[in-house]
């Protein structure tokens, strides 16, 4: 029976087979490795050529207009606006989620109602929808159901534009929340509940002590990525005469006639927020799962 060479010995090393040093040993040449690196600098300096040299970009207008107070109130409106959808409709959603997880069925029943809803139609839909909602509901109530009511005020007037924008985005964003935070909770071992209570702990502190700080690294990274879509989906507000951020830039080049630098800014600002609030989600998921480390 042959012996089995060493693990340190490599076949052809040399004329007698010697034990090779790993330390010393050369990576192979992977030609399709330097072939698809040649092909992306090529292309990489194709495209930056084309950024430079084209003039139809009018770089010079965009670096005047980046800092203009319109645009930059318009992107202090779509920072707003997705702050207070993002926090609405975290809030709504925690409710939609323990709905969903409630042994109650026609609770349970009517939370996934809301969500198969609000998740399938387009939040372009519903915001075309809220704006005109005076069409289908005159007046707004406040009173006793089927009974007097006690105040009510033209809807026209209740629904302005920054409402629908809020109330679209808040109830669009409540079903995919609902869903994030179900995932995670469910993602908990149901024997992190049963100890708890063995420690003597109730329902309610259990799932802030126990269940929730578990769930939050599965939670996290979802809502980050959740934050930064609402964020670029505020640009669809402009539709219903939102002064957001791209609202914004379509007043001005309405105007000047110059679209593609007034892009540019929108597109810049876009990318300056996302870059942003994407290195504060990695912090945040690096928090959260320290544990699993």
């Amino acid at each position: 029976m042959t012996p089995i060479a060493p693990a340190t010995t490599v076949a052809g090393a040399g004329d007698m087979g010697e034990p090779a040093d790993v330390a010393t040993a050369r990576p192979r040449v992977r030609p399709l490795r330097w072939l698809a690196g040649a092909v992306l600098l090529v292309l990489a300096a194709q495209l930056a050529w084309f950024l430079v040299t084209n003039p139809r970009f009018e770089w010079p207008v965009a670096a005047e207009y980046l800092l203009d107070p319109n645009i930059l109130a318009g992107l202090g409106m779509s920072l707003l606006l997705t702050v207070i959808a993002m926090t609405l409709g975290s809030g709504l959603g925690v409710l939609l989620a323990a709905g969903r997880l409630s042994g109650f069925k026609p609770v349970a029943w009517a939370c996934g109602v809301y969500v198969a809803v609000f998740r399938g139609i387009p939040p372009l839909v519903q915001l075309i929808f809220w704006f005109n909602l005076g069409y289908l509901l005159p007046r707004i109530s406040l009173g006793v159901p089927f009974g007097p009511t006690f105040a009510s005020w033209p809807t026209n007037s209740v629904i302005s534009s920054l409402t629908a924008a809020i109330l679209g985005l808040t109830l669009h964003e409540a079903a995919y929340m609902a869903e994030i935070v179900r995932a995670g909770i469910l993602a908990v071992d149901g024997g992190q509940r049963d100890a708890a209570r063995a420690m003597g702990f109730t329902p309610g502190q259990s799932f802030v002590k126990v269940v929730l700080p578990q769930a939050m690294r599965v939670i996290i990274p979802p809502t980050g990525s959740q934050f930064i879509s609402l964020l670029k989906g505020t640009s669809l507000v402009s539709v219903i005469a939102m002064a957001d951020l791209l609202y914004s830039v379509q007043v001005i080049y309405n105007r000047t006639y110059q679209i593609v630098p007034l892009l540019i800014v929108a597109c810049a600002w876009y990318l300056a927020v996302v870059t942003v609030l994407s290195l504060g989600q990695r912090r945040l998921e690096r928090h959260f799962g320290k544990g699993q480390r």
